[in-house]
């Protein structure tokens, strides 16, 4: 019976994850839902800012602080480890649904563009979205999202912990998956403050998000990710190599000098 009270809470986590997520999709598009980014009851800019910025830093907290290996090995002294990643899937879900209820639009235009430009940055927003589900699927979604754990611990099998690969597209970036974000939160063809506000906080959070998850990748896998971060760009594609080359052309007697 614990068993399954531990599978159907990691698919009641799964579930309303998954269409929080296509919620916010459409959210960050404007798109058919009641309530975008640019839609709903407009508050005085300062106001505005200030309960978006309170949210954001909710949910980039959430996300921070239970990702840690630290608040893991503590945190799964209280809850069983397989309900670990489900549980943190829930929180962030309550955290998403949370900001995009109490979101307070910020209507003032920064860019409006039209015709081929708008097309483009329509079509790259959907690319981006397209690239982060695609990297999930690459280092297995159902082990991401706490499903794997679960159905694991159900059929009596031990969890033994995620492995170090680099499938595919993480042997062009190390993180396809903010690439995704990054390239999804910018592709606005109108791009209001509270969109700006929304994209920068955002992208700010995933700098910091990358650079605390490669110290504990480091931590736990060593020369392996040192090795593999020196080799392979954070989040655009080929700089590693560009910058290897530019250093080979300035000193051409000395040969090639791996990139740092």
């Amino acid at each position: 019976m614990k068993r399954f009270f531990s599978l159907a809470y990691g698919a009641i986590a799964y579930g309303l994850f998954l269409p929080t997520l296509i919620y916010a999709i459409l959210f960050i598009g404007n798109i058919v839902v009641p309530k975008t980014i640019d839609s709903g009851a407009v508050s005085p800019m300062l106001i505005a800012i200030a309960v978006n910025c309170v949210f954001l830093t909710l949910f980039a907290a959430q996300h921070s602080i239970m990702a840690r290996q630290g608040f893991k090995r503590a945190w799964t002294k209280v809850i069983p480890k397989h309900l670990e990643r489900p549980t943190y899937v829930l929180a962030a879900t309550l955290l998403l649904m949370l900001l995009l209820w109490q979101w307070r639009p910020i209507p003032q235009v920064v860019w409006d563009v039209q015709g081929v430009t708008a097309i483009v940055l329509t079509v790259t927003f959907w690319l981006g979205w397209v690239l982060l589900f695609t990297s999930t699927f690459l280092i297995n979604h159902f082990e991401l999202f706490g499903l794997q754990q679960v159905w694991g611990h159900y059929r009596g099998k031990q969890y033994g912990g995620a492995k170090f690969r680099m499938p595919a597209l993480y042997k062009i970036v190390r993180h396809p998956l903010y690439l995704g974000f990054v390239i999804a939160f910018w592709s606005a063809p109108r791009m209001t403050m509270g969109h700006l506000l929304f994209s920068v906080a955002c992208t700010g959070y995933i700098l910091l998000g990358i650079f605390l998850e490669e110290r504990d990748l480091v931590a736990e896998h060593g020369e392996a990710y040192q090795s593999y971060r020196e080799r392979v760009p954070m989040l655009i594609p080929l700089t590693k190599t560009m910058k290897g080359s530019l250093v080979v052309t300035g000193d051409m007697k000395r040969g090639p000098v791996p990139s740092k």
